[in-house]
């Protein structure tokens, strides 16, 4: 889960195929109407990658203090047929209005965020981060929802990003408006079911698509020690492997593989991503700004 900043959608859409969608059609700036109802898990196909089942790649969520009480953190798992595309939907939100200003530690995790603010649905955005951690003031009553892709995923320019935290009306292309009014009035589970809806509807305009080259990556992780064998595993060159991930995802190989192991050393013992506990403290407090005790003391992960 991210905050900012914000991508912008200006380049990198999918031409019109002319094709008619139940739903409308989403491309060039032309309306979507959304519907909630009668599509999600009737995609076809083959079953999700092994990715996608094994949870092999499972980014943690962002920061949020231990001392912080009434903030609740939702997740849930998308269906089945979108496991190779998301990683989850989630909600961040008060209970009661808080006492103090509450701060988020956004981690960086490679993924692509749709945020949606459920108090003022005009406020919507693209988000991801890249190679470090930011601290976001979201007050003391919130709402956010959002839908996190899998890194690779989003198929919109990573490159055309603004660095500012995501609290103006959106007006870009896409209905993300629109979706944050369906979503509003919902219980989690029903916002899950909104948001699986939209997915669908992004897979069929290709603004989300699989991506096997990250897929690969994903899956094999234990066995990714350096850029070399992150080429192997995608069966690739080195050079044709920083220009797919510089193209799908905005990351160098060298910078990607930081964030991966970073985030892979939460789930498992981190010697097995790092070469010693020094290396693992320096990396860590370069993308988190605290050593691992600090952070574990500071923040529930």
């Amino acid at each position: 889960m991210s905050f900012g900043p914000a991508v912008s959608l200006a380049s990198g859409r999918p031409a019109c195929d002319d094709r008619k969608r139940d739903q409308g059609r989403l491309c060039d700036g032309v309306a979507l109407r959304v519907s909630v109802r009668g599509r999600v898990g009737r995609r076809g196909g083959p079953d999700p990658p092994a990715y996608a089942q094994s949870r092999m790649y499972d980014p943690v969520k962002d920061g949020v203090p231990k001392t912080t009480a009434s903030v609740i953190y939702n997740e849930a798992r998308p269906p089945a047929a979108l496991g190779e595309l998301v990683h989850c939907f989630w909600e961040l939100r008060t209970e009661t209005d808080l006492a103090d200003d509450f701060t988020l530690h956004a981690l960086p995790d490679a993924c692509v965020n749709l945020l949606f603010n459920q108090y003022d649905t005009r406020i919507a955005g693209v988000t991801r981060l890249h190679t470090t951690h930011t601290t976001l003031d979201l007050g003391r009553s919130f709402h956010y929802a959002g839908i996190q892709f899998f890194p690779g995923v989003w198929r919109g320019d990573p490159d055309a990003s603004v660095d500012h935290y995501v609290g103006e009306p959106y007006e870009g292309d896409l209905p993300l408006v629109e979706v944050s009014r369906a979503a509003a009035d919902s219980d989690f589970d029903g916002k899950a079911i909104v948001f699986a809806e939209f997915v669908e509807v992004l897979l069929d305009a290709g603004l989300v698509a699989p991506n096997p080259v990250t897929a690969a990556i994903l899956t094999n992780l234990d066995r990714i020690h350096n850029v070399g064998d992150m080429a192997d595993v995608a069966a690739l060159s080195p050079r044709q492997l920083q220009r797919a991930l510089k193209a799908t995802t905005g990351f160098a190989p060298h910078d990607l593989l930081k964030v991966l192991r970073f985030q892979h050393s939460f789930r498992q013992d981190y010697l097995r991503s790092f070469t010693d506990q020094s290396h693992f403290t320096h990396s860590f407090r370069k993308l988190t700004g605290y050593t691992p005790g600090q952070f574990n003391k500071t923040f529930d992960v």
